[in-house]
């Protein structure tokens, strides 16, 4: 059952990153052109997922906003590694005070509610993909540093690790030769969960109005859209619905599956 989740979701995982990366010579429309006459058009041949109400492609608004999802969920996830791998690593090394310092700052980052933090700090500065990325990526690192932290831990009296330091090794490379590549399993595993958490926190932004704004696409603002017509256009909500639950779904499914993997091998 876990061979079959894993090989699944890797499939659609990988059909997802396909068809971002090509949307522009797939999507069968520019998805910024507007055309009056084909204004609500149920799915057909000749738009397959409907139009929406300025008459534009909603499979080309589709593709280019799993484009941005993406973008957010890739970018989002680099920088909350980066964060918490780096604290993470020294206060699971260095112990003692340090530690206790590094891990209070986590746990206080914690107490806060995410999406009504990343909330409070959008509320100050003007909504763009990039400080949507920045913001997700900067309060969501706490997760990683508490895993990295724990297997640090574990490994840091392994005889391999006593060895090197008799040795003279310096704790900057002890730590990124010796600890962390025994470590990056579970943080990996985590980094995958993140993007699905990344690719649904936009979405929400979006839908709210502060995220990407019109008339860039993105599932969450063609979301937004379709709440106006919910009773006539059920293909405006039903596409952009189905896209952000199959992803997460995805990538939490490959995840999941690698966390066991991960898990029987140890």
């Amino acid at each position: 059952m876990n061979d079959w989740a894993l090989k699944s979701s890797a499939s659609v995982v990988c059909l997802i990153v396909v068809l971002a990366v090509f949307a522009p010579w797939l999507s069968p429309y520019d998805p910024q052109d507007i055309d009056v006459a084909m204004i609500l058009k149920p799915p057909s041949w000749q738009h397959w997922c409907g139009t929406d109400s300025l008459g534009r492609d909603l499979l080309s608004r589709m593709l280019y906003g799993a484009r941005v999802s993406l973008a957010v969920g890739f970018v989002a996830v680099g920088i909350s590694l980066f964060v918490g791998v780096c604290i993470g690593a020294v206060a699971g090394y260095m112990r003692g005070t340090v530690d206790m310092i590094l891990m209070r700052l986590t746990d206080m980052m914690l107490c806060f509610p995410t999406f009504f933090l990343i909330l409070a700090v959008i509320a100050f500065l003007e909504p763009s993909i990039w400080n949507i990325m920045i913001i997700i990526g900067l309060t969501s690192w706490m997760g990683v540093a508490r895993l990295l932290r724990a297997e640090f831990l574990s490994l840091r009296d392994r005889e391999f690790i006593q060895a090197a330091e008799s040795l003279g090794v310096k704790p900057l490379r002890l730590i990124y030769a010796y600890l962390l590549p025994n470590a990056i399993g579970p943080v990996l595993v985590s980094a995958i969960l993140g993007i699905a958490g990344a690719v649904l926190l936009e979405s929400g932004l979006s839908f709210l109005g502060l995220g990407v704004q019109p008339p860039d696409p993105s599932w969450g603002n063609i979301l937004t859209e379709s709440k106006d017509y919910l009773e006539f256009a059920w293909w405006l909500s039903f596409y952009p619905g189905m896209a952000i639950l199959i992803t997460v779904l995805a990538y939490n499914m490959l995840g999941e599956s690698l966390r066991d993997l991960v898990d029987a091998r140890k």
